[in-house]
């Protein structure tokens, strides 16, 4: 089978052997996969013949002992695993069925989807509160959406005037450019409180934002670090605030767990409500009942032999490109 994966600071497209069916797992012929750019981007730069994308969506070809909650045919979401490829072997609890309704197109973002919901679960937001999304990238955009779709107040903080006009067209009304119209945002929504959490989507290890958030939050806010960024921060800023900060690992419990991802282990749904699995679950409900657009995020959609040239013309021009979709035909 063909997949892509990262080879001298660029990406290919190679030759692996199929993958073998295993006891708690289900193979999938990929239709659509998506790319997380940042991600993607980061692992092509530092990681030699790393294995690309983790979401993807496709039609079950077999399933493993122990898997009885799909079959043969099936239509299916995909997360957590190598997705650039033609065929995956996808742990049970990551592999959705998907929805009436929900087009493979949308059903491909399922593990964006799952990270953005676990990043506002995160937050702990409560109804009518207020969250600042600091960087409107892919994911970014997922959050507020789904973020403004759940009556959360929502404010974005990008430079890229394409992608905060991204934000207006889904009806999020506070698009800022700069941390003075942060502030006026917030004069607006909260009276000069402040936000009751900052997601951090913006990746740069280079740059820590966390100051800056701090001074956008409320009194005992929340910081929540979903990007690749920096972590550096000023403690008497922190404790002048009595703020938190968290940061959002991937989809939800069960990520890189071996005995939920490779084994099949759920866990009790009386102790641990929102697995990765589940919040897969929830987005694919989110797309199903028209809460959130999918669609008009995708900006391209590429066969998997254009995806390595896709990789380099972001690098060039990254405020034109957003969702992006990978078509195996």
């Amino acid at each position: 089978m063909r997949a892509i994966k990262s080879r001298n600071g660029t990406a290919e497209v190679v030759d692996l052997p199929e993958p073998e069916i295993k006891p708690q797992h289900v193979k999938v012929r990929i239709d659509y996969s998506s790319v997380s750019i940042g991600t993607e981007l980061l692992m092509i730069r530092t990681n030699p013949g790393a294995a690309l994308g983790y979401s993807a969506t496709g039609i079950v070809l077999e399933t493993g002992e122990g898997v009885n909650h799909v079959v043969p045919g099936q239509r299916v979401a995909c997360y957590g695993s190598p997705a650039h490829r033609e065929v995956m072997l996808s742990p049970k609890h990551l592999t959705v069925p998907v929805p009436d309704g929900v087009s493979p197109e949308e059903a491909a973002f399922s593990g964006l989807g799952a990270i953005a919901v676990h990043a506002l679960r995160q937050a702990e937001l409560k109804f009518g509160e207020t969250v600042l999304v600091v960087g409107v990238g892919i994911l970014g955009q997922i959050i507020a959406r789904i973020a403004h779709a759940s009556n959360y107040r929502v404010i974005g903080l990008e430079t890229f005037e394409e992608r905060r006009a991204m934000l207006v067209s889904s009806g999020i009304r506070h698009a800022c450019k700069d941390g003075e119209q942060v502030a006026q945002a917030l004069q607006e929504t909260t009276g000069a409180l402040g936000a009751d959490a900052v997601l951090v989507c913006a990746s740069s290890r280079q740059t820590s934002l966390i100051d800056d958030s701090i001074r956008w939050l409320r009194d005992r806010g929340r910081v929540v670090i979903v990007g690749d960024t920096g972590t550096a921060f000023d403690r008497d800023l922190l404790f002048s605030k009595e703020a938190s900060v968290h940061i959002s690992r991937a989809g939800g419990p069960g990520r890189y767990e071996p005995d939920y991802e490779q084994r099949g282990v759920d866990y009790p749904i009386g102790y641990v409500r929102w697995t990765e699995g589940r919040n897969v679950q929830d987005f694919l409900r989110m797309i199903q009942e028209k809460r959130i657009d999918i669609r008009s995020l995708i900006s391209d959609r590429v066969s998997m032999h254009e995806l390595p040239e896709l990789y380099r013309q972001y690098a060039s021009a990254p405020q034109n490109k957003m969702g992006i979709v990978v078509r195996f035909d």
